[in-house]
C-alpha cells in the first residue's frame, strides 16, 4: 500500500509560484519578441523554488537530483521517440508517474525542464514556455491528486485520468498558446476556431497518454517505489 502524504505548506508554496508567478511572466514575455529562452530558463528557476523548499532543513542528495535527472531524460525520450508520428507523445503519461512517485514539486520540476530540454529536438519559439507550463501543471496536479487521494492508481481510472487531463487542461493550454502566438487579434470567433481545431491533435496526445498509463503505470511505479525504499530518497 502506497503511503500518501497530507497536504503540506510546501504545496501552498509550489501553488503561489503556479498562479503568480508563471501567469505574469508569460503576460509579460508575450509583449516583448523573441525573448523565450529567457522567460523559459525563468521557469525553470520557478520550478526549482518549491522542489528545494521542499526539502525544507536539510539539502538534497546527489543520487536524488541523479533520480530526477534520469526521470527527465526519460520523459524526453518519451516525446522524442515517436517523432514520426505527429502529436502521439507519451510525455503526459510518464510525466504523471513521475508526479505521483515522487511528489507535486518533483512532477512540476520534471515536466518544466522536459519540455525545455526536448524542445532541443522539436525547436525551441514561444511556445517553449506554454509546453513548459503545460506539461509541469500535468506533474504537479497528479502528485498532489495522489497525496490528498483523490486519484486512484487502478490501471483503468488512471488511464482515463490521463485523458481527462489532456483534453481539459494540457491540450487547451497549448491551445492558448497556438492563439496568443498566431493570431494577429484574439476575438470569441478566432479562439472557438482555435480551440475546435486544436481537438483531433488533442485526441491523438490523450490516446498516447492513455497507452501510456495502461501500459507502464503500475510497472513504473512498483520500480520506482523500490527505488525511494532502497535510497531512502525523495520521501516526504
Amino acid at each position: 500500500m502506497r503511503d500518501r502524504p497530507e497536504f503540506s505548506k510546501k504545496n501552498i508554496l509550489t501553488i503561489a509560484v503556479i498562479l503568480i508567478l508563471f501567469p505574469v511572466t508569460l503576460y509579460l514575455s508575450s509583449m516583448a519578441d523573441r525573448n523565450y529562452y529567457l522567460t523559459s530558463l525563468l521557469f525553470i528557476v520557478y520550478a526549482m523554488i518549491p522542489f528545494f523548499v521542499s526539502f525544507e532543513k536539510r539539502r538534497p542528495e546527489a543520487k536524488e537530483l541523479v533520480i530526477i535527472a534520469v526521470m527527465c531524460a526519460i520523459i524526453v525520450v518519451s516525446r522524442a521517440i515517436f517523432i514520426w508520428v505527429p502529436h502521439f507523445k507519451p510525455i503526459t503519461g510518464v510525466i504523471i508517474i513521475c508526479g505521483i512517485a515522487f511528489g507535486p514539486q518533483v512532477g512540476f520540476l520534471c515536466g518544466s525542464v522536459s519540455a525545455f530540454v526536448s524542445n532541443f529536438i522539436f525547436g525551441q519559439g514561444p511556445w517553449t514556455p506554454w509546453q513548459m507550463f503545460a506539461f509541469g501543471m500535468a506533474g504537479f496536479i497528479s502528485g498532489l491528486l495522489f497525496k490528498k487521494s483523490l486519484l486512484s492508481l487502478k490501471k483503468l481510472n488512471l488511464s482515463i485520468y490521463g485523458v481527462i487531463l489532456v483534453m481539459l487542461m494540457v491540450g487547451p493550454l497549448l491551445d492558448t498558446a497556438a492563439l496568443f502566438i498566431m493570431a494577429s487579434e484574439v476575438t470569441k470567433e478566432v479562439a472557438l476556431t482555435t480551440y475546435i481545431a486544436g481537438l483531433p491533435v488533442n485526441a491523438v496526445h490523450a490516446t498516447a497518454t492513455f497507452l501510456t498509463l495502461w501500459l507502464v503505470s503500475k510497472p513504473m511505479l512498483e520500480q520506482l517505489d523500490r527505488i525511494k525504499k532502497k535510497y531512502g530518497i525523495l520521501e516526504d
